[in-house]
This record gives C-alpha cells, sequence and structure tokens, in this order.
C-alpha cells in the first residue's frame, strides 16, 4: 500500500507492506503548496509544477502505477479556491488522484500512525497529540481509545509569510487568537491528568534530529522515533538556527524550510508551556503512515 500526503509545505510518501506492517519505501520532498496562497487565496503554477516534479521524481524510485495508492491533501487544498482545478491537473499529468480531507480526518488518520509507533516503542500512555503543519496544527487529547480533536489554521508556512519577522510572529502566536488555551483548557477538562505530550511532523523531528547532530541529509526517521526533547532543548535548537546563516541553516534543516522551521518552533513551545508540559517525545510516523495503515485496513 503507497500513500501521498500532500501538506501545505511538504509531499511526503510511505510504502507499507501490509502484512507486516513494515514501511519499505519512504520520500519527503518540499514543494511549498501553500506558497503566496495567504495574499493569493490560489495555489501558484509554481507550487503545481514542484508538486507535479515531487510525484514524477517519487516515481521515478518506487513503482506507484502499479501499486496501490490512497492520495490525500490538506489545508492549503481545503482553503485554496483553485483547488480543483489544481489537483485535476495533477492527476491528469501524474496519474494520482488526491483526496481534499478535513481536519478531524487529518487527525484521525495521523492518530493511527502515532498510536501504533508508540505501541511498538512499548509506551502504553494517555497523551496530547500536537501535529504542526504548513498551513494548519491539530492538537488531540488520547486517552484509552477516547479522543478529541481540534484543527487550527495556524501554519508555519501561512504564518510566516502573513507576518514580518519573527518578533511579529511571536506575538501574533502569543496572541492566540486561534483559541488553542482554551480547547487545551476545556480538553484538560474532560479528560484530567494526561501523562504525556507528543509531537509529530518536521518541526519537532527538526529539533530531535540536531539535537542528536543530524543533519538534512543524514536525518534517520529510526533514530528520531521515541526520542524525547524538552523546552530547554528547543530553545538552545532554536537559539543556533538564529543564528546560522542561510547555507548553514538548509544544510540542517533542508531547502525550502530554512525560512519556516522558526516559526515551527515558536508554536511547539507555545503549545507545550499552555499544555503544561516541559517533555515532549518525537514521533516521526505521521499522516501518510495513517493513510497507508487505514488503507491495510481496507
Amino acid at each position: 500500500m503507497i500513500a501521498f500526503d500532500l501538506g501545505s509545505n511538504t509531499l511526503r510518501c510511505v510504502a507499507i507492506d501490509c502484512a507486516t506492517k513494515e514501511i519499505v519505501f519512504e520520500d519527503s520532498i518540499i514543494v511549498k503548496s501553500a506558497d503566496g496562497i495567504a495574499t493569493t487565496g490560489n495555489i501558484s503554477d509554481d507550487a503545481v509544477k514542484r508538486i507535479i516534479d515531487g510525484i514524477l521524481k517519487i516515481g521515478s524510485k518506487y513503482d506507484i502505477v502499479n501499486s496501490e495508492v490512497k492520495a490525500v491533501t490538506t489545508q492549503a487544498f481545503r482553503s485554496a479556491k483553485n483547488s480543483k482545478i489544481v489537483l485535476d491537473t495533477i492527476k491528469e499529468k501524474t496519474g494520482i488522484g488526491f483526496e481534499v480531507i478535513d481536519g478531524d480526518e487529518e487527525a484521525r488518520l495521523t492518530l493511527i500512525a502515532v498510536k501504533q509507533r508508540l505501541n511498538i516503542l512499548g509506551i502504553d500512555k494517555s497523551f496530547i497529540l500536537v501535529d504542526i503543519g504548513g498551513g494548519s496544527t491539530e492538537i488531540i487529547f488520547y486517552d484509552k481509545e477516547s479522543y478529541i480533536s481540534k484543527s487550527f489554521p495556524l501554519g508555519i508556512v501561512t504564518l510566516t509569510q502573513q507576518c514580518n519577522g519573527i518578533n511579529e510572529i511571536k506575538e501574533r502566536i502569543e496572541k492566540d487568537s486561534f483559541g488553542i488555551s482554551e480547547f487545551i483548557k476545556s480538553s484538560r477538562d474532560s479528560f484530567g491528568d494526561i501523562e504525556i505530550f507528543v509531537a509529530t511532523a518536521g518541526t519537532p523531528t527538526t529539533i530531535a534530529a540536531m539535537k542528536m547532530g543530524m543533519d538534512y541529509e543524514s536525518y534517520d526517521s529510526k533514530k528520531i522515533n521515541g526520542t524525547k526533547i524538552t523546552l530547554d532543548d528547543i530553545n538552545i535548537e532554536f537559539d543556533k538556527l538564529l543564528i546560522m546563516d542561510e547555507k548553514a541553516r538548509k544544510k540542517s534543516v533542508g531547502v525550502g524550510r530554512e525560512d519556516l522551521i522558526t516559526t515551527g518552533v515558536l508554536i511547539l513551545e507555545f503549545i507545550m508551556k499552555r499544555a503544561g508540559f516541559n517533555e515532549c517525545i518525537v514521533i516521526d510516523d505521521g499522516l501518510r503512515e495513517g493513510v497507508a495503515l487505514e488503507g491495510c485496513k481496507e
């Protein structure tokens, strides 16, 4: 089963052996789907080309034509005015048809993947899960097969492009006009004490990788899964990012993310503090793995 997750910044693909649930292929390409959408309301022609080129590049590495494929896309295509025509073009050029899913379904599928990874790691505790994307952030409270989730239109691409510099980004997050603090408070009232804080997606995995001495090229998801980072770790790596020149930052976090990662760090730090946690367990598995696992069940 092959799954594609076309996010607001990254195109992610994974192939899973449904019999063993083993990952047999994975790839991730920066396509910046949401680049410019904050001002134009549309997916740009350049972004469409990057997406198509990304899919074709993955197809040159792994057989996506003669395999079962499930493909989903998220916030950028939920909000773009030209989503349908763009998705039609992508299908015509690549043969891959993407389904636009809402924030609730995005959270549900991400939760499937994270629960499985935590189970593999031998972690069986109630948790808050945060998934910081390019166009939205999902927060999920989970305990004993029960969960509450909410998607917030707060993403690293859109927020970076809406604000002028780090100070304005920080002020916008701290203002919390999206109601993250209220959601956390009401969910805690419903769930009681939550044992651990878990985070997935590019921001926490990048901080964990930097802490472990990896850069974008040497990144190893197997080593990342289960890594713990603290608020101190986040602040240390954030300070390193701030003093890096553009070349060093690209080497560390990858081309196409160098201007976005600091925004993600500020969002992660804000949510951890609001949730009352000093430590975070990082999981690499996310939406694409959840889509594949769901496809295997079907």
